[in-house]
């Protein structure tokens, strides 16, 4: 049986360092064998500059946006970058593919291996039947008037029905000021114990409009013609507004998080839902807003941290390395391990694939990674 042996600078497991001096061994297919001293590896080792990792997760995507590329000029806001959205995202079909397609190597090459990918249609569905990356398809859904649940809940699942034939899926709510409850209770029954995930607290104006109502989020509404008034603001954040719904799911990312507060987290703690994550998606809440993901919350939940792209309508590239460097250069004293571990370990064990990828234990095949000057290459 062939081997392919590696030492780098460093070796990081996806969960921790290795030892110094450590060789990955790894079947030619890329399957792990194990990691040893390099005293005990033999022949044949091959040297590579850099850290030695684990392919990258990109835990939250919009691969069907990819054609928008440039077309919504940065620091617009939320409001404005939401509207924006709505008006650029209809294309040609074979426009919408060919970006999907471009984005997809372009994600490989930077040395993803895994992505949760937010899906409004199905524009997507013929890129991911070909592509080598392993994909969760969240089909996202919403609509904020109980009539139209119903409705779009059904466009929801034909849809769902399609992507499930060719990888892991589920129906996710988009964000809490664009589910009506009656869409979230839709949700929440249809598949218990999947995995969900959803848009949360992305700008203050999300917080809000359900903290006094007073908030730009009318704005919005006004814009596509939908009349809120019926609307009465609980009193509470977004967050805590809202999770209550999403109770039977055996797992929820929430993404952005850009206004989460400690008293969220204490709220999230005492609710009976599943395990949460945390995903975080730098690159385009500096684009949108201007904005950073807090402190506190990336401390404090290093275990739950996951790392997102969001889409190239709403970033420069679709690059887990350039999310992290940006995360570096805001939060100098956060420890590359834990960069690391966000970007690999953790966004495999949310995503439901930690049995095949995120570190680097015998029998899974992770893909194989090298980072050097936050310059990926990719080895396997």
């Amino acid at each position: 049986m062939a081997y392919r042996k590696f030492r780098g600078t460093k070796l990081f497991t996806g969960k921790s360092w290795a030892p110094q001096d450590s060789v990955l061994i790894t079947q030619s297919n890329g399957q792990v064998e194990s990691i040893v001293p390099i005293a005990e590896a033999g022949d044949d080792i091959q040297p590579v500059e850099g850290i030695i990792s684990p392919g990258f997760i990109n835990a939250h995507c919009h691969l069907e946006l990819s054609h928008m590329a440039g077309k919504i000029p940065p620091h617009t806001g939320m409001i404005p970058f939401l509207l924006s959205v709505m008006t650029h995202r209809q294309a040609s079909i074979e426009a919408i593919q060919e970006a999907s397609y471009h984005a997809d190597q372009q994600m490989q090459q930077e040395g993803i291996v895994a992505v949760g990918d937010i899906c409004n249609t199905l524009n997507s569905l013929d890129i991911k039947k070909l592509s080598t990356l392993k994909y969760h398809s969240f089909v996202e859904v919403s609509g904020f008037i109980g009539a139209t649940a119903q409705n779009r809940f059904e466009q929801a699942r034909t849809a769902w029905q399609k992507f499930r034939e060719i990888g892991p899926a589920s129906i996710s709510p988009h964000a809490p000021y664009s589910v009506s409850p009656e869409l979230f209770q839709l949700i929440n029954d249809f598949d218990p114990g999947t995995l969900l995930t959803m848009h949360n607290q992305e700008s203050k104006a999300e917080n809000d409009f359900f903290i006094s109502g007073q908030s730009p989020m009318r704005d919005l509404f006004t814009a596509i013609g939908v009349n809120v008034d019926f609307f009465e603001p609980p009193g509470t954040t977004s967050m805590q507004a809202v999770l209550s719904y999403l109770n039977k799911a055996a797992k929820l990312i929430l993404v952005h998080n850009v206004v989460t507060s400690p008293d969220d987290l204490a709220f999230l703690q005492k609710q009976p839902i599943g395990e949460t994550y945390f995903c975080v998606c730098p690159g385009a809440n500096q684009y949108i807003n201007q904005s950073i993901p807090p402190g506190f919350l990336l401390k404090s939940q290093v275990d739950k941290i996951v790392i997102g792209t969001d889409s190239l309508a709403s970033n420069h590239q679709l690059s887990i390395t350039e999310e992290l460097k940006l995360l570096a250069g805001f939060y100098p004293e956060i420890p590359l391990e834990h960069l690391l571990q966000w970007a690999t370990y953790n966004g495999a064990k949310a995503l439901n694939m930690e049995n095949k990828l995120g570190s680097f234990e015998k029998a899974k095949t992770p893909g194989v990674i090298t980072l050097k000057d936050w310059k990926v290459t990719r080895l396997l």
